[in-house]
């Protein structure tokens, strides 16, 4: 069976708080093995449209399908085990474990989380630690975190817990990977690792990301398309390259036609 070329689908979604539409009317598609970019002014709907999609808040009408199924409303657990995970702008990692130990808690049903198992059945347990371990130890060094793999997590930069972020996508078999201001706080050593990490994963794993991102550089860099969003629904969709370009996008961010194109994040 041919996969649907759109790993994500989303039609005529609106989700409104009062009067207010957050989102409107939003359709947009997301390509299978993409890395496509969410890019809009403050209050375009950006963060509220990934809500929606991470199934955080219920739309007031449309529809979310994921590889063809319907998953409107689906509690963001369930998403979890069908491969959509979901990075915040604030990195959520548990402060007083290590980097491994915050990795090695991600992996769902693992047989030692059952009382019974880890009383009578040890060496099961163990045996499925240490392969959860060795796959933790691997995503260290694939983000260049191996040497702060036993360091607490609270004690990491503000770059280091997005990329521990970026780790626990690698540790569950993650199909579509929606990140939130994934580049936000972060210096651009640091910024370039994760661009590079994403990079990879996306060509030797074949994850599709989903980012919103008001860096146009670290958008232009990795995405392609670029979807502009402007009152709650999709005003352009495009390159990079013919984002910075588009008349239509310079008035949404500038509130005039000028091609000076800096105010554009």
């Amino acid at each position: 069976m041919q996969l649907d070329p759109n790993i994500l689908q989303i039609d005529n979604l609106s989700k409104y708080f009062g009067g207010l539409a957050a989102v409107n009317n939003c359709s947009l598609q997301i390509k299978r093995g993409s890395i496509t970019g969410i890019i809009g002014p403050n209050g375009s709907g950006k963060t509220t449209l990934f809500n929606l999609i991470a199934g955080n808040i219920l739309p007031n009408k449309g529809s979310v399908l994921f590889n063809n199924q319907n998953i409107t409303g689906t509690p963001s657990y369930e998403l979890f085990s069908k491969g959509i995970l979901r990075t915040f702008q604030i990195a959520h990692e548990f402060t007083n474990l290590t980097v491994l130990e915050n990795l090695m808690m991600v992996p769902g049903n693992q047989s030692g989380e059952n009382l019974m198992n880890a009383l009578f059945k040890p060496s099961i347990v163990n045996k499925e630690e240490d392969v959860v371990r060795a796959k933790a130890y691997e995503v260290t060094e694939f983000l260049n975190l191996k040497h702060l793999a036993n360091e607490n997590a609270g004690n990491l930069s503000g770059g280091q817990k997005k990329l521990l972020e970026l780790g626990r996508t690698m540790m569950v078999d993650a199909k579509l990977v929606l990140l939130d201001e994934v580049g936000a706080g972060v210096n651009r050593t640091l910024l370039k690792d994760i661009g590079t990490a994403i990079l990879r994963l996306n060509k030797e794993q074949g994850y599709t990301f989903c980012m919103i991102e008001h860096d146009m550089d670290f958008i232009s860099r990795l995405c392609d398309p670029v979807i502009v969003m402007a009152e709650g629904s999709v005003l352009f969709k495009g390159t990079s390259d013919e984002v910075k370009n588009n008349e239509q996008v310079i008035d949404s961010y500038l509130g005039r036609g000028s091609k000076t194109r800096n105010g554009i994040e």
